[in-house]
């Protein structure tokens, strides 16, 4: 018979009691796995291959129905709960708890009518994209499409149309979500109010989201893509693009990365084994208009390579080319309130051509636009009042973990000076304290958030990733 120790006390080493899987295993239609079963860490293994989880159960959910069921069950026998869908939020690993993985739980249904979209727990954009798109409609996503719909937007979530539509939170319509009791509660703006303001920004700390309907927007197609520029040309695009980037208007999307890309064969020629600056570019519009717009930039500095081009929304992932392979990384963002000239030239220094490499990717984000309102019914996302945000990150290779830290600590700390001291909740690290993820929120929106959490999880069920 499957064991596990079932902890009931604050003492843990006292008053253990073996208890077995076998009612867990009679109420859920899913998997249901001991922590030690081999099976077991294929099924929570992370996109960040830096961070491991060792739950002690492990339940496959397939349904609403599995979901009340492993809460349930967990808070009978004293174990908190985490929940993994992609495995893409992973920031820190996962010990003596149930873990719920939802990836089972995948569909979508599109209203064209209403322009929406009725996705399940487990639902990555890419599905969405494509079921949206025979209709000319498009969500309001990530830069990557493999990502999980419902971490990217209880976490805020930011793409290719935030500026002109906003956050991908402030697409949500309503949601259903187990609470640490053990309902399935149908939360949107005239049902649990609270929980709907709270869940959206908020992240996993208040329950398990089962489904979502989320707004779409009219897109047919869109001019977009990237552009690289040499090494020799860093700082005439870096100060190029942080005066040109805040006159776009909002149906223009930007960011600038500086890359250091690895000697492999599958990249580029060109780019292999360089220091380059990666433009990239999004215009919600028509090609003329859009070129128009990107010009200026074009004759910044040296052009390596160049991909802008009308698009459909399927094409987007080509915009930042994200990682697909599960990777050990380690990163960290914040937001800055203004990119001065004196900015640009803190963080050439930290993280450009001359710098010592260890970040694999330093970021500028162009926020502003519909990114800088609240939506008509408002929610907790963080981040609104940045006017860029930052994003570092290095890959966790052996022997360079403590130095890629080092590196993406210490460029956050030089440019301390133009931050807003708030954050992007969904790029938080693993290093964040406590007293970094409140600072995520403004004082007052965090201090709401923990008062409803106290209501509905007074426990600390939910109590992983980046928790209240």
């Amino acid at each position: 018979m499957t064991q596990i120790i079932d902890r009931t006390s604050d003492d843990r080493s006292a008053n253990q009691s073996a208890t077995d899987l076998t009612d867990l295993v009679r109420r859920v239609a899913g998997p249901v796995l001991d922590g030690a079963d081999p099976r077991a860490a294929e099924e929570v293994a992370a996109f960040n291959l830096a961070v491991t989880h060792r739950p002690r159960v492990v339940v496959g959910a397939t349904s609403s129905e599995d979901v009340v069921a492993a809460v349930s069950w967990a808070v009978a026998h004293g174990l908190p709960v985490a929940v993994q869908s992609t495995g893409h939020g992973a920031v820190h690993g996962v010990a003596d708890a149930l873990m719920i993985t939802t990836g089972r739980v995948r569909s979508v249904e599109i209203d064209p009518v209403r322009r929406t979209a009725t996705v399940g727990a487990g639902t990555r954009w890419v599905d969405v994209v494509e079921a949206a798109a025979p209709y000319d409609l498009a969500p309001v996503s990530g830069s990557s499409s493999d990502v999980g719909v419902v971490g990217f937007c209880t976490g805020g979530g930011i793409g290719p149309l935030s500026r002109a539509h906003g956050f991908g939170a402030d697409q949500v319509s309503s949601f259903e979500l187990v609470t640490a009791d053990g309902r399935l509660r149908h939360v949107d703006a005239g049902s649990e109010a609270d929980l709907f303001w709270a869940v959206r920004g908020g992240k996993g700390n208040f329950g398990v989201v089962t489904s979502m309907v989320l707004g779409l927007v009219p897109l047919t197609t869109m001019y977009a893509g990237a552009v690289f520029f040499a090494a020799s040309s860093v700082r005439d695009v870096l100060h190029s693009w942080r005066t040109w980037a805040p006159t776009l208007p909002e149906r223009a999307t930007t960011s600038v990365a500086l890359l250091n890309l690895p000697p492999f064969e599958d990249i580029p020629e060109p780019l292999r084994g360089q220091h380059v600056a990666m433009l990239r570019f999004a215009y919600d519009g028509g090609e003329s208009e859009g070129a128009a717009l990107l010009a200026p930039m074009l004759a910044a500095g040296e052009v390596l390579l160049s991909g802008v081009q009308a698009m459909r929304y399927t094409e987007a992932d080509s915009i930042h080319q994200d990682p697909a392979d599960p990777l050990p990384v380690w990163e960290q963002g914040t937001l800055l309130r203004e990119l001065s000239a004196e900015a640009v030239e803190v963080l050439i220094e930290q993280a450009g051509p001359a710098s010592d490499k260890a970040l694999a990717m330093v970021e500028l984000r162009l926020m502003g636009g519909a990114l800088g309102r609240q939506p008509r019914v408002p929610n907790a996302v963080a981040g609104r009042e940045g006017a860029f945000s930052l994003l570092a990150l290095g890959v966790l290779l052996p022997g360079l973990e403590e130095v890629v830290k080092a590196a993406g600590i210490g460029l956050i700390a030089a440019l301390a000076p133009w931050t807003t001291g708030t954050s992007i909740v969904n790029w938080l690290s693993s290093t964040a304290s406590r007293e970094d993820v409140a600072r995520a929120w403004r004082p007052e929106v965090y201090e709401r958030l923990v008062a409803i959490k106290q209501q509905v999880d007074p426990d600390r069920v939910f109590r992983f990733g980046h928790a209240l």
